[in-house]
């Protein structure tokens, strides 16, 4: 059977994710820019950049780190490890080294992971000066005793951070936010789907004809970078912030999971859940832990912001996760397409979000005189607007919202923004004032 075709989005998706596979990202740097550049190319991205040095709640952003080259040498001169091969080689933010060590002193800086053999462990030593490279299991085991050539042209230096943001105006100043992490250097999941869903969603959100919420994306380092973000707009979201997803592990071929809010019933935990339920039992809502990506920024109790996180494969449980094996064959391009379309979905849900009170409550209305007793479509789509239909009638009390109406009749919270249209254009029911 021949796969089907893909979307424009999914090619041009795989364009985009070609061109940034190979940089070398971290936390600061150039890798990062020329990311944000490349992003750039499909949202109107205002860069910042946060002096090494700054204080940022119980954190310091770091020095710039800049790295080169980085290569080392078998006895016998075989090449074992080089970034040019693969970024994951070297262990992010090394410091700079030349020299020559025997095996035994260069194990100390080996990495490697024994349950999976053939892949290049993801290292980090940001906030520790050291150095190493990451190898295969078997390789790092197939090593003979000798004298190792180490080269690493790295520094660190007073440099900044980069983060870049795009807010999309709309009728209110009530914002939802969408916040991603561009630090990891080439990981497929777990980096690139997620500003590549964000970028792609930008632009569907952008030829909206109007909205009502304002629309941010964030795309920074991950921790640092949402900690130097609430620095400086912590605040604000505390007052303006009506929902909010960190968008990570987005691109496998696998169900959503959506992490909640540390609220747990915030109005973005809703909406998926019913998205989610709609799409079927596979799909998973799981409740808030204080592990995982941005959302603990977010989350944290002195925002505690309606912040959940829409994934595919969970951080740090798929057998890919930090390794070289979450390569190009570990996402699925069209799979990263239908995330955009659910966090559209999700955009569409918030924006018709409305408490609704009947003009005349008393005992159910005669739809044929407003043209409301049946509905185009096929019969079990009629049965189906119908039931909506009377569940938004009965409940426009002032008192529910349409999620709540999606949530109590287990109908699909789509069919009732429809019906909340016709019922509004028949006259049946109005706004409610909420205070």
């Amino acid at each position: 059977m021949s796969e089907a075709p893909r979307s424009s989005t999914a090619l041009l998706m795989e364009q985009y994710f070609d061109r940034l596979w190979p940089i070398m990202r971290s936390i600061t740097g150039e890798g990062v820019r020329q990311t944000h550049d490349i992003l750039a190319e499909l949202l109107p991205l205002e860069r910042t950049e946060v002096p090494s040095g700054t204080s940022v709640y119980d954190w310091t952003v770091p020095e710039e780190w800049d790295v080169r080259e980085a290569w080392l040498l078998a006895p016998d001169g075989r090449r074992i490890a080089d970034i040019r091969d693969n970024t994951l080689h070297l262990v992010n933010y090394s410091c700079g080294f030349q020299g020559t060590l025997s095996l035994e002193a260069l194990q100390p800086h080996l990495h490697s992971i024994p349950e999976r053999p053939h892949a290049i462990p993801y290292v980090t030593s940001y906030y520790a000066r050291d150095w190493g490279f990451c190898i295969p299991h078997a390789v790092r085991m197939a090593l003979q005793p000798g004298q190792y050539t180490v080269h690493i042209d790295a520094r660190h230096f007073a440099g900044s951070m980069t983060m870049s943001q795009v807010v999309l105006p709309g009728q209110t100043d009530r914002e939802v936010l969408f916040s991603t992490y561009t630090c990891h250097p080439s990981m497929a999941n777990n980096e690139l789907s997620g500003p590549l869903v964000a970028a792609f969603l930008y632009r569907e959100l952008a030829a909206m004809p109007c909205r009502r919420y304002t629309y941010r994306f964030h795309f920074g380092p991950e921790t640092i970078g949402a900690i130097a973000y609430l620095s400086r707009l912590g605040t604000h979201f505390r007052e303006k912030l009506d929902a909010g997803l960190v968008l990570t592990c987005i691109g496998g071929d696998v169900p959503f999971t959506c992490k909640r809010s540390r609220q747990g019933n915030a109005l973005v935990d809703r909406i998926i859940a019913c998205l989610l339920r709609e799409r079927g039992a596979e799909h998973v809502m799981r409740d808030f832990w204080p592990g995982g990506s941005d959302e603990r920024q977010y989350c944290s109790p002195g925002f505690d912001l309606p912040v959940g996180v829409l994934c595919r494969a969970v951080f740090g449980e798929y057998p890919e996760y930090h390794t070289s094996d979450d390569d190009k064959s570990a996402v699925s391009f069209t799979a990263m397409a239908e995330a955009v379309e659910l966090c559209r979905d999700v955009v569409q849900a918030l924006e018709a979000n409305r408490v609704y009170v009947r003009t005349n409550p008393h005992c159910e209305p005669f739809l044929s005189r407003y043209d409301l007793h049946d509905t185009i479509g096929a019969q079990r789509s009629k049965g189906v607007a119908k039931k909506t239909l009377q569940w938004l009638l009965n409940l426009a009390d002032g008192g529910h919202d349409l999620v709540s109406m999606a949530e109590r009749s287990g109908l699909p919270l789509a069919e009732f923004r429809i019906q909340a249209q016709r019922a509004e254009q028949a006259g049946l029911i109005k706004l409610a004032e909420v205070h």
